[in-house]
């Protein structure tokens, strides 16, 4: 049976392609037009995400291990319980591009629907930070907000790490450093979470439907990894597929799209934390493409998603 994509996306991914058809021909590697491209496809996708109000969001630093400032964006709202959880949100973009500014409208609006506050860590892009640079950033991030706990009326007992798309790979080795360094940590929320460098090899069946490509994953994780891209010697840290033991880790949302190339890569850590007796609950949503939720927000499928993913946060509270 071969693969067929949800109705209510055709003619969504159809305009699309219309769009993009006219656009210049991104050669594979070349990080800076993906970097160009991909930002203006997040302003898009950010221009469909519902306005909300009450929405207060404040300014904070955190230094990374080697002295850098990561910008970190606190949101929250007057009622947010003190103290109370919190999430740390590591944006999406294949770990070489997005921004705390493009992820402003749907981070208020988890805030808005939850009612859990959000810290937005700013985490340096590759192919200018590479490695675990890019996790230990995102980890700053956690640990700041662990170290002013009390002052943003947090409970270090209710803190989680979540990420979507490329920010699902520091996100998840912020978890596995939180684990091994004592960092308390409640679960970890991924979506369609990037995890793996060596899903390199295409897929006939689901390429017709990619909105993430295997040349974009290319040029992605060559920016992330530089000379190491497509050896054996890759840390966990900065691809976390490649980790071996899944014990200790916080428990685990993931959901994924059956016609996204991380689907494979997603189910598989999915089913290592379960081996491991970390809790699980993964979804994996038939006939939708990368970012579906992000650019169809209302459809069935994207909605079913958004709920999942709020029940999820509001049960931190």
């Amino acid at each position: 049976m071969s693969y067929t994509l949800d109705p209510e996306l055709v003619p969504v991914l159809a305009a699309l392609a219309q769009q993009a058809a006219n656009a210049p021909t991104r050669k594979r590697g070349d990080w800076k037009a993906l970097r160009d491209s991909g930002n203006a496809g997040q302003a898009y996708m950010a221009s469909l995400t519902p306005t909300v109000a009450g929405i207060t969001t404040t300014t904070y630093f955190a230094t990374a291990p080697d002295g850098a400032r990561i910008e970190l964006r606190w949101y929250s709202t007057a009622d947010a319980p003190h103290p109370g959880p919190a999430v740390v949100y590591a944006h999406g973009g294949g770990m070489v591009l997005g921004s705390l500014d493009l992820y402003d409208s749907l981070l208020s609006w988890y805030v808005a629907r939850s009612g859990v506050p959000f810290l937005s860590a700013g985490y340096r892009l590759a192919p200018q930070a590479t490695g675990t640079m890019l996790a230990e950033d995102v980890f700053a991030g956690l640990t700041w907000l662990v170290d002013h706990a009390p002052d943003m009326g947090v409970d270090t007992a209710r803190i989680a790490v979540m990420g979507d798309s490329g920010g699902g790979a520091p996100a998840a080795a912020t978890a596995i450093l939180a684990r091994d360094r004592g960092v308390p940590l409640a679960r970890q929320i991924l979506i369609y979470p990037m995890l793996d460098d060596r899903n390199q090899i295409p897929d006939p069946a689901r390429e017709p439907f990619l909105t993430w490509t295997y040349d974009n994953n290319f040029t992605a994780w060559n920016a992330v990894l530089g000379n190491a891209f497509g050896t054996d010697d890759i840390s966990p840290i900065v691809a976390p597929g490649r980790l071996e033991d899944f014990t200790g880790l916080a428990p685990a949302y993931i959901d994924t799209g059956d016609l996204d190339i991380f689907r494979d890569e997603n189910i598989s850590y999915a089913q290592h934390l379960a081996a491991a007796g970390v809790p699980v609950e993964l979804h994996v949503h038939p006939g939708v493409p990368h970012g579906w939720d992000r650019i169809a927000p209302e459809s069935r499928s994207a909605r079913s998603a958004f709920t999942d993913r709020i029940r999820t946060i509001a049960a931190l509270r």
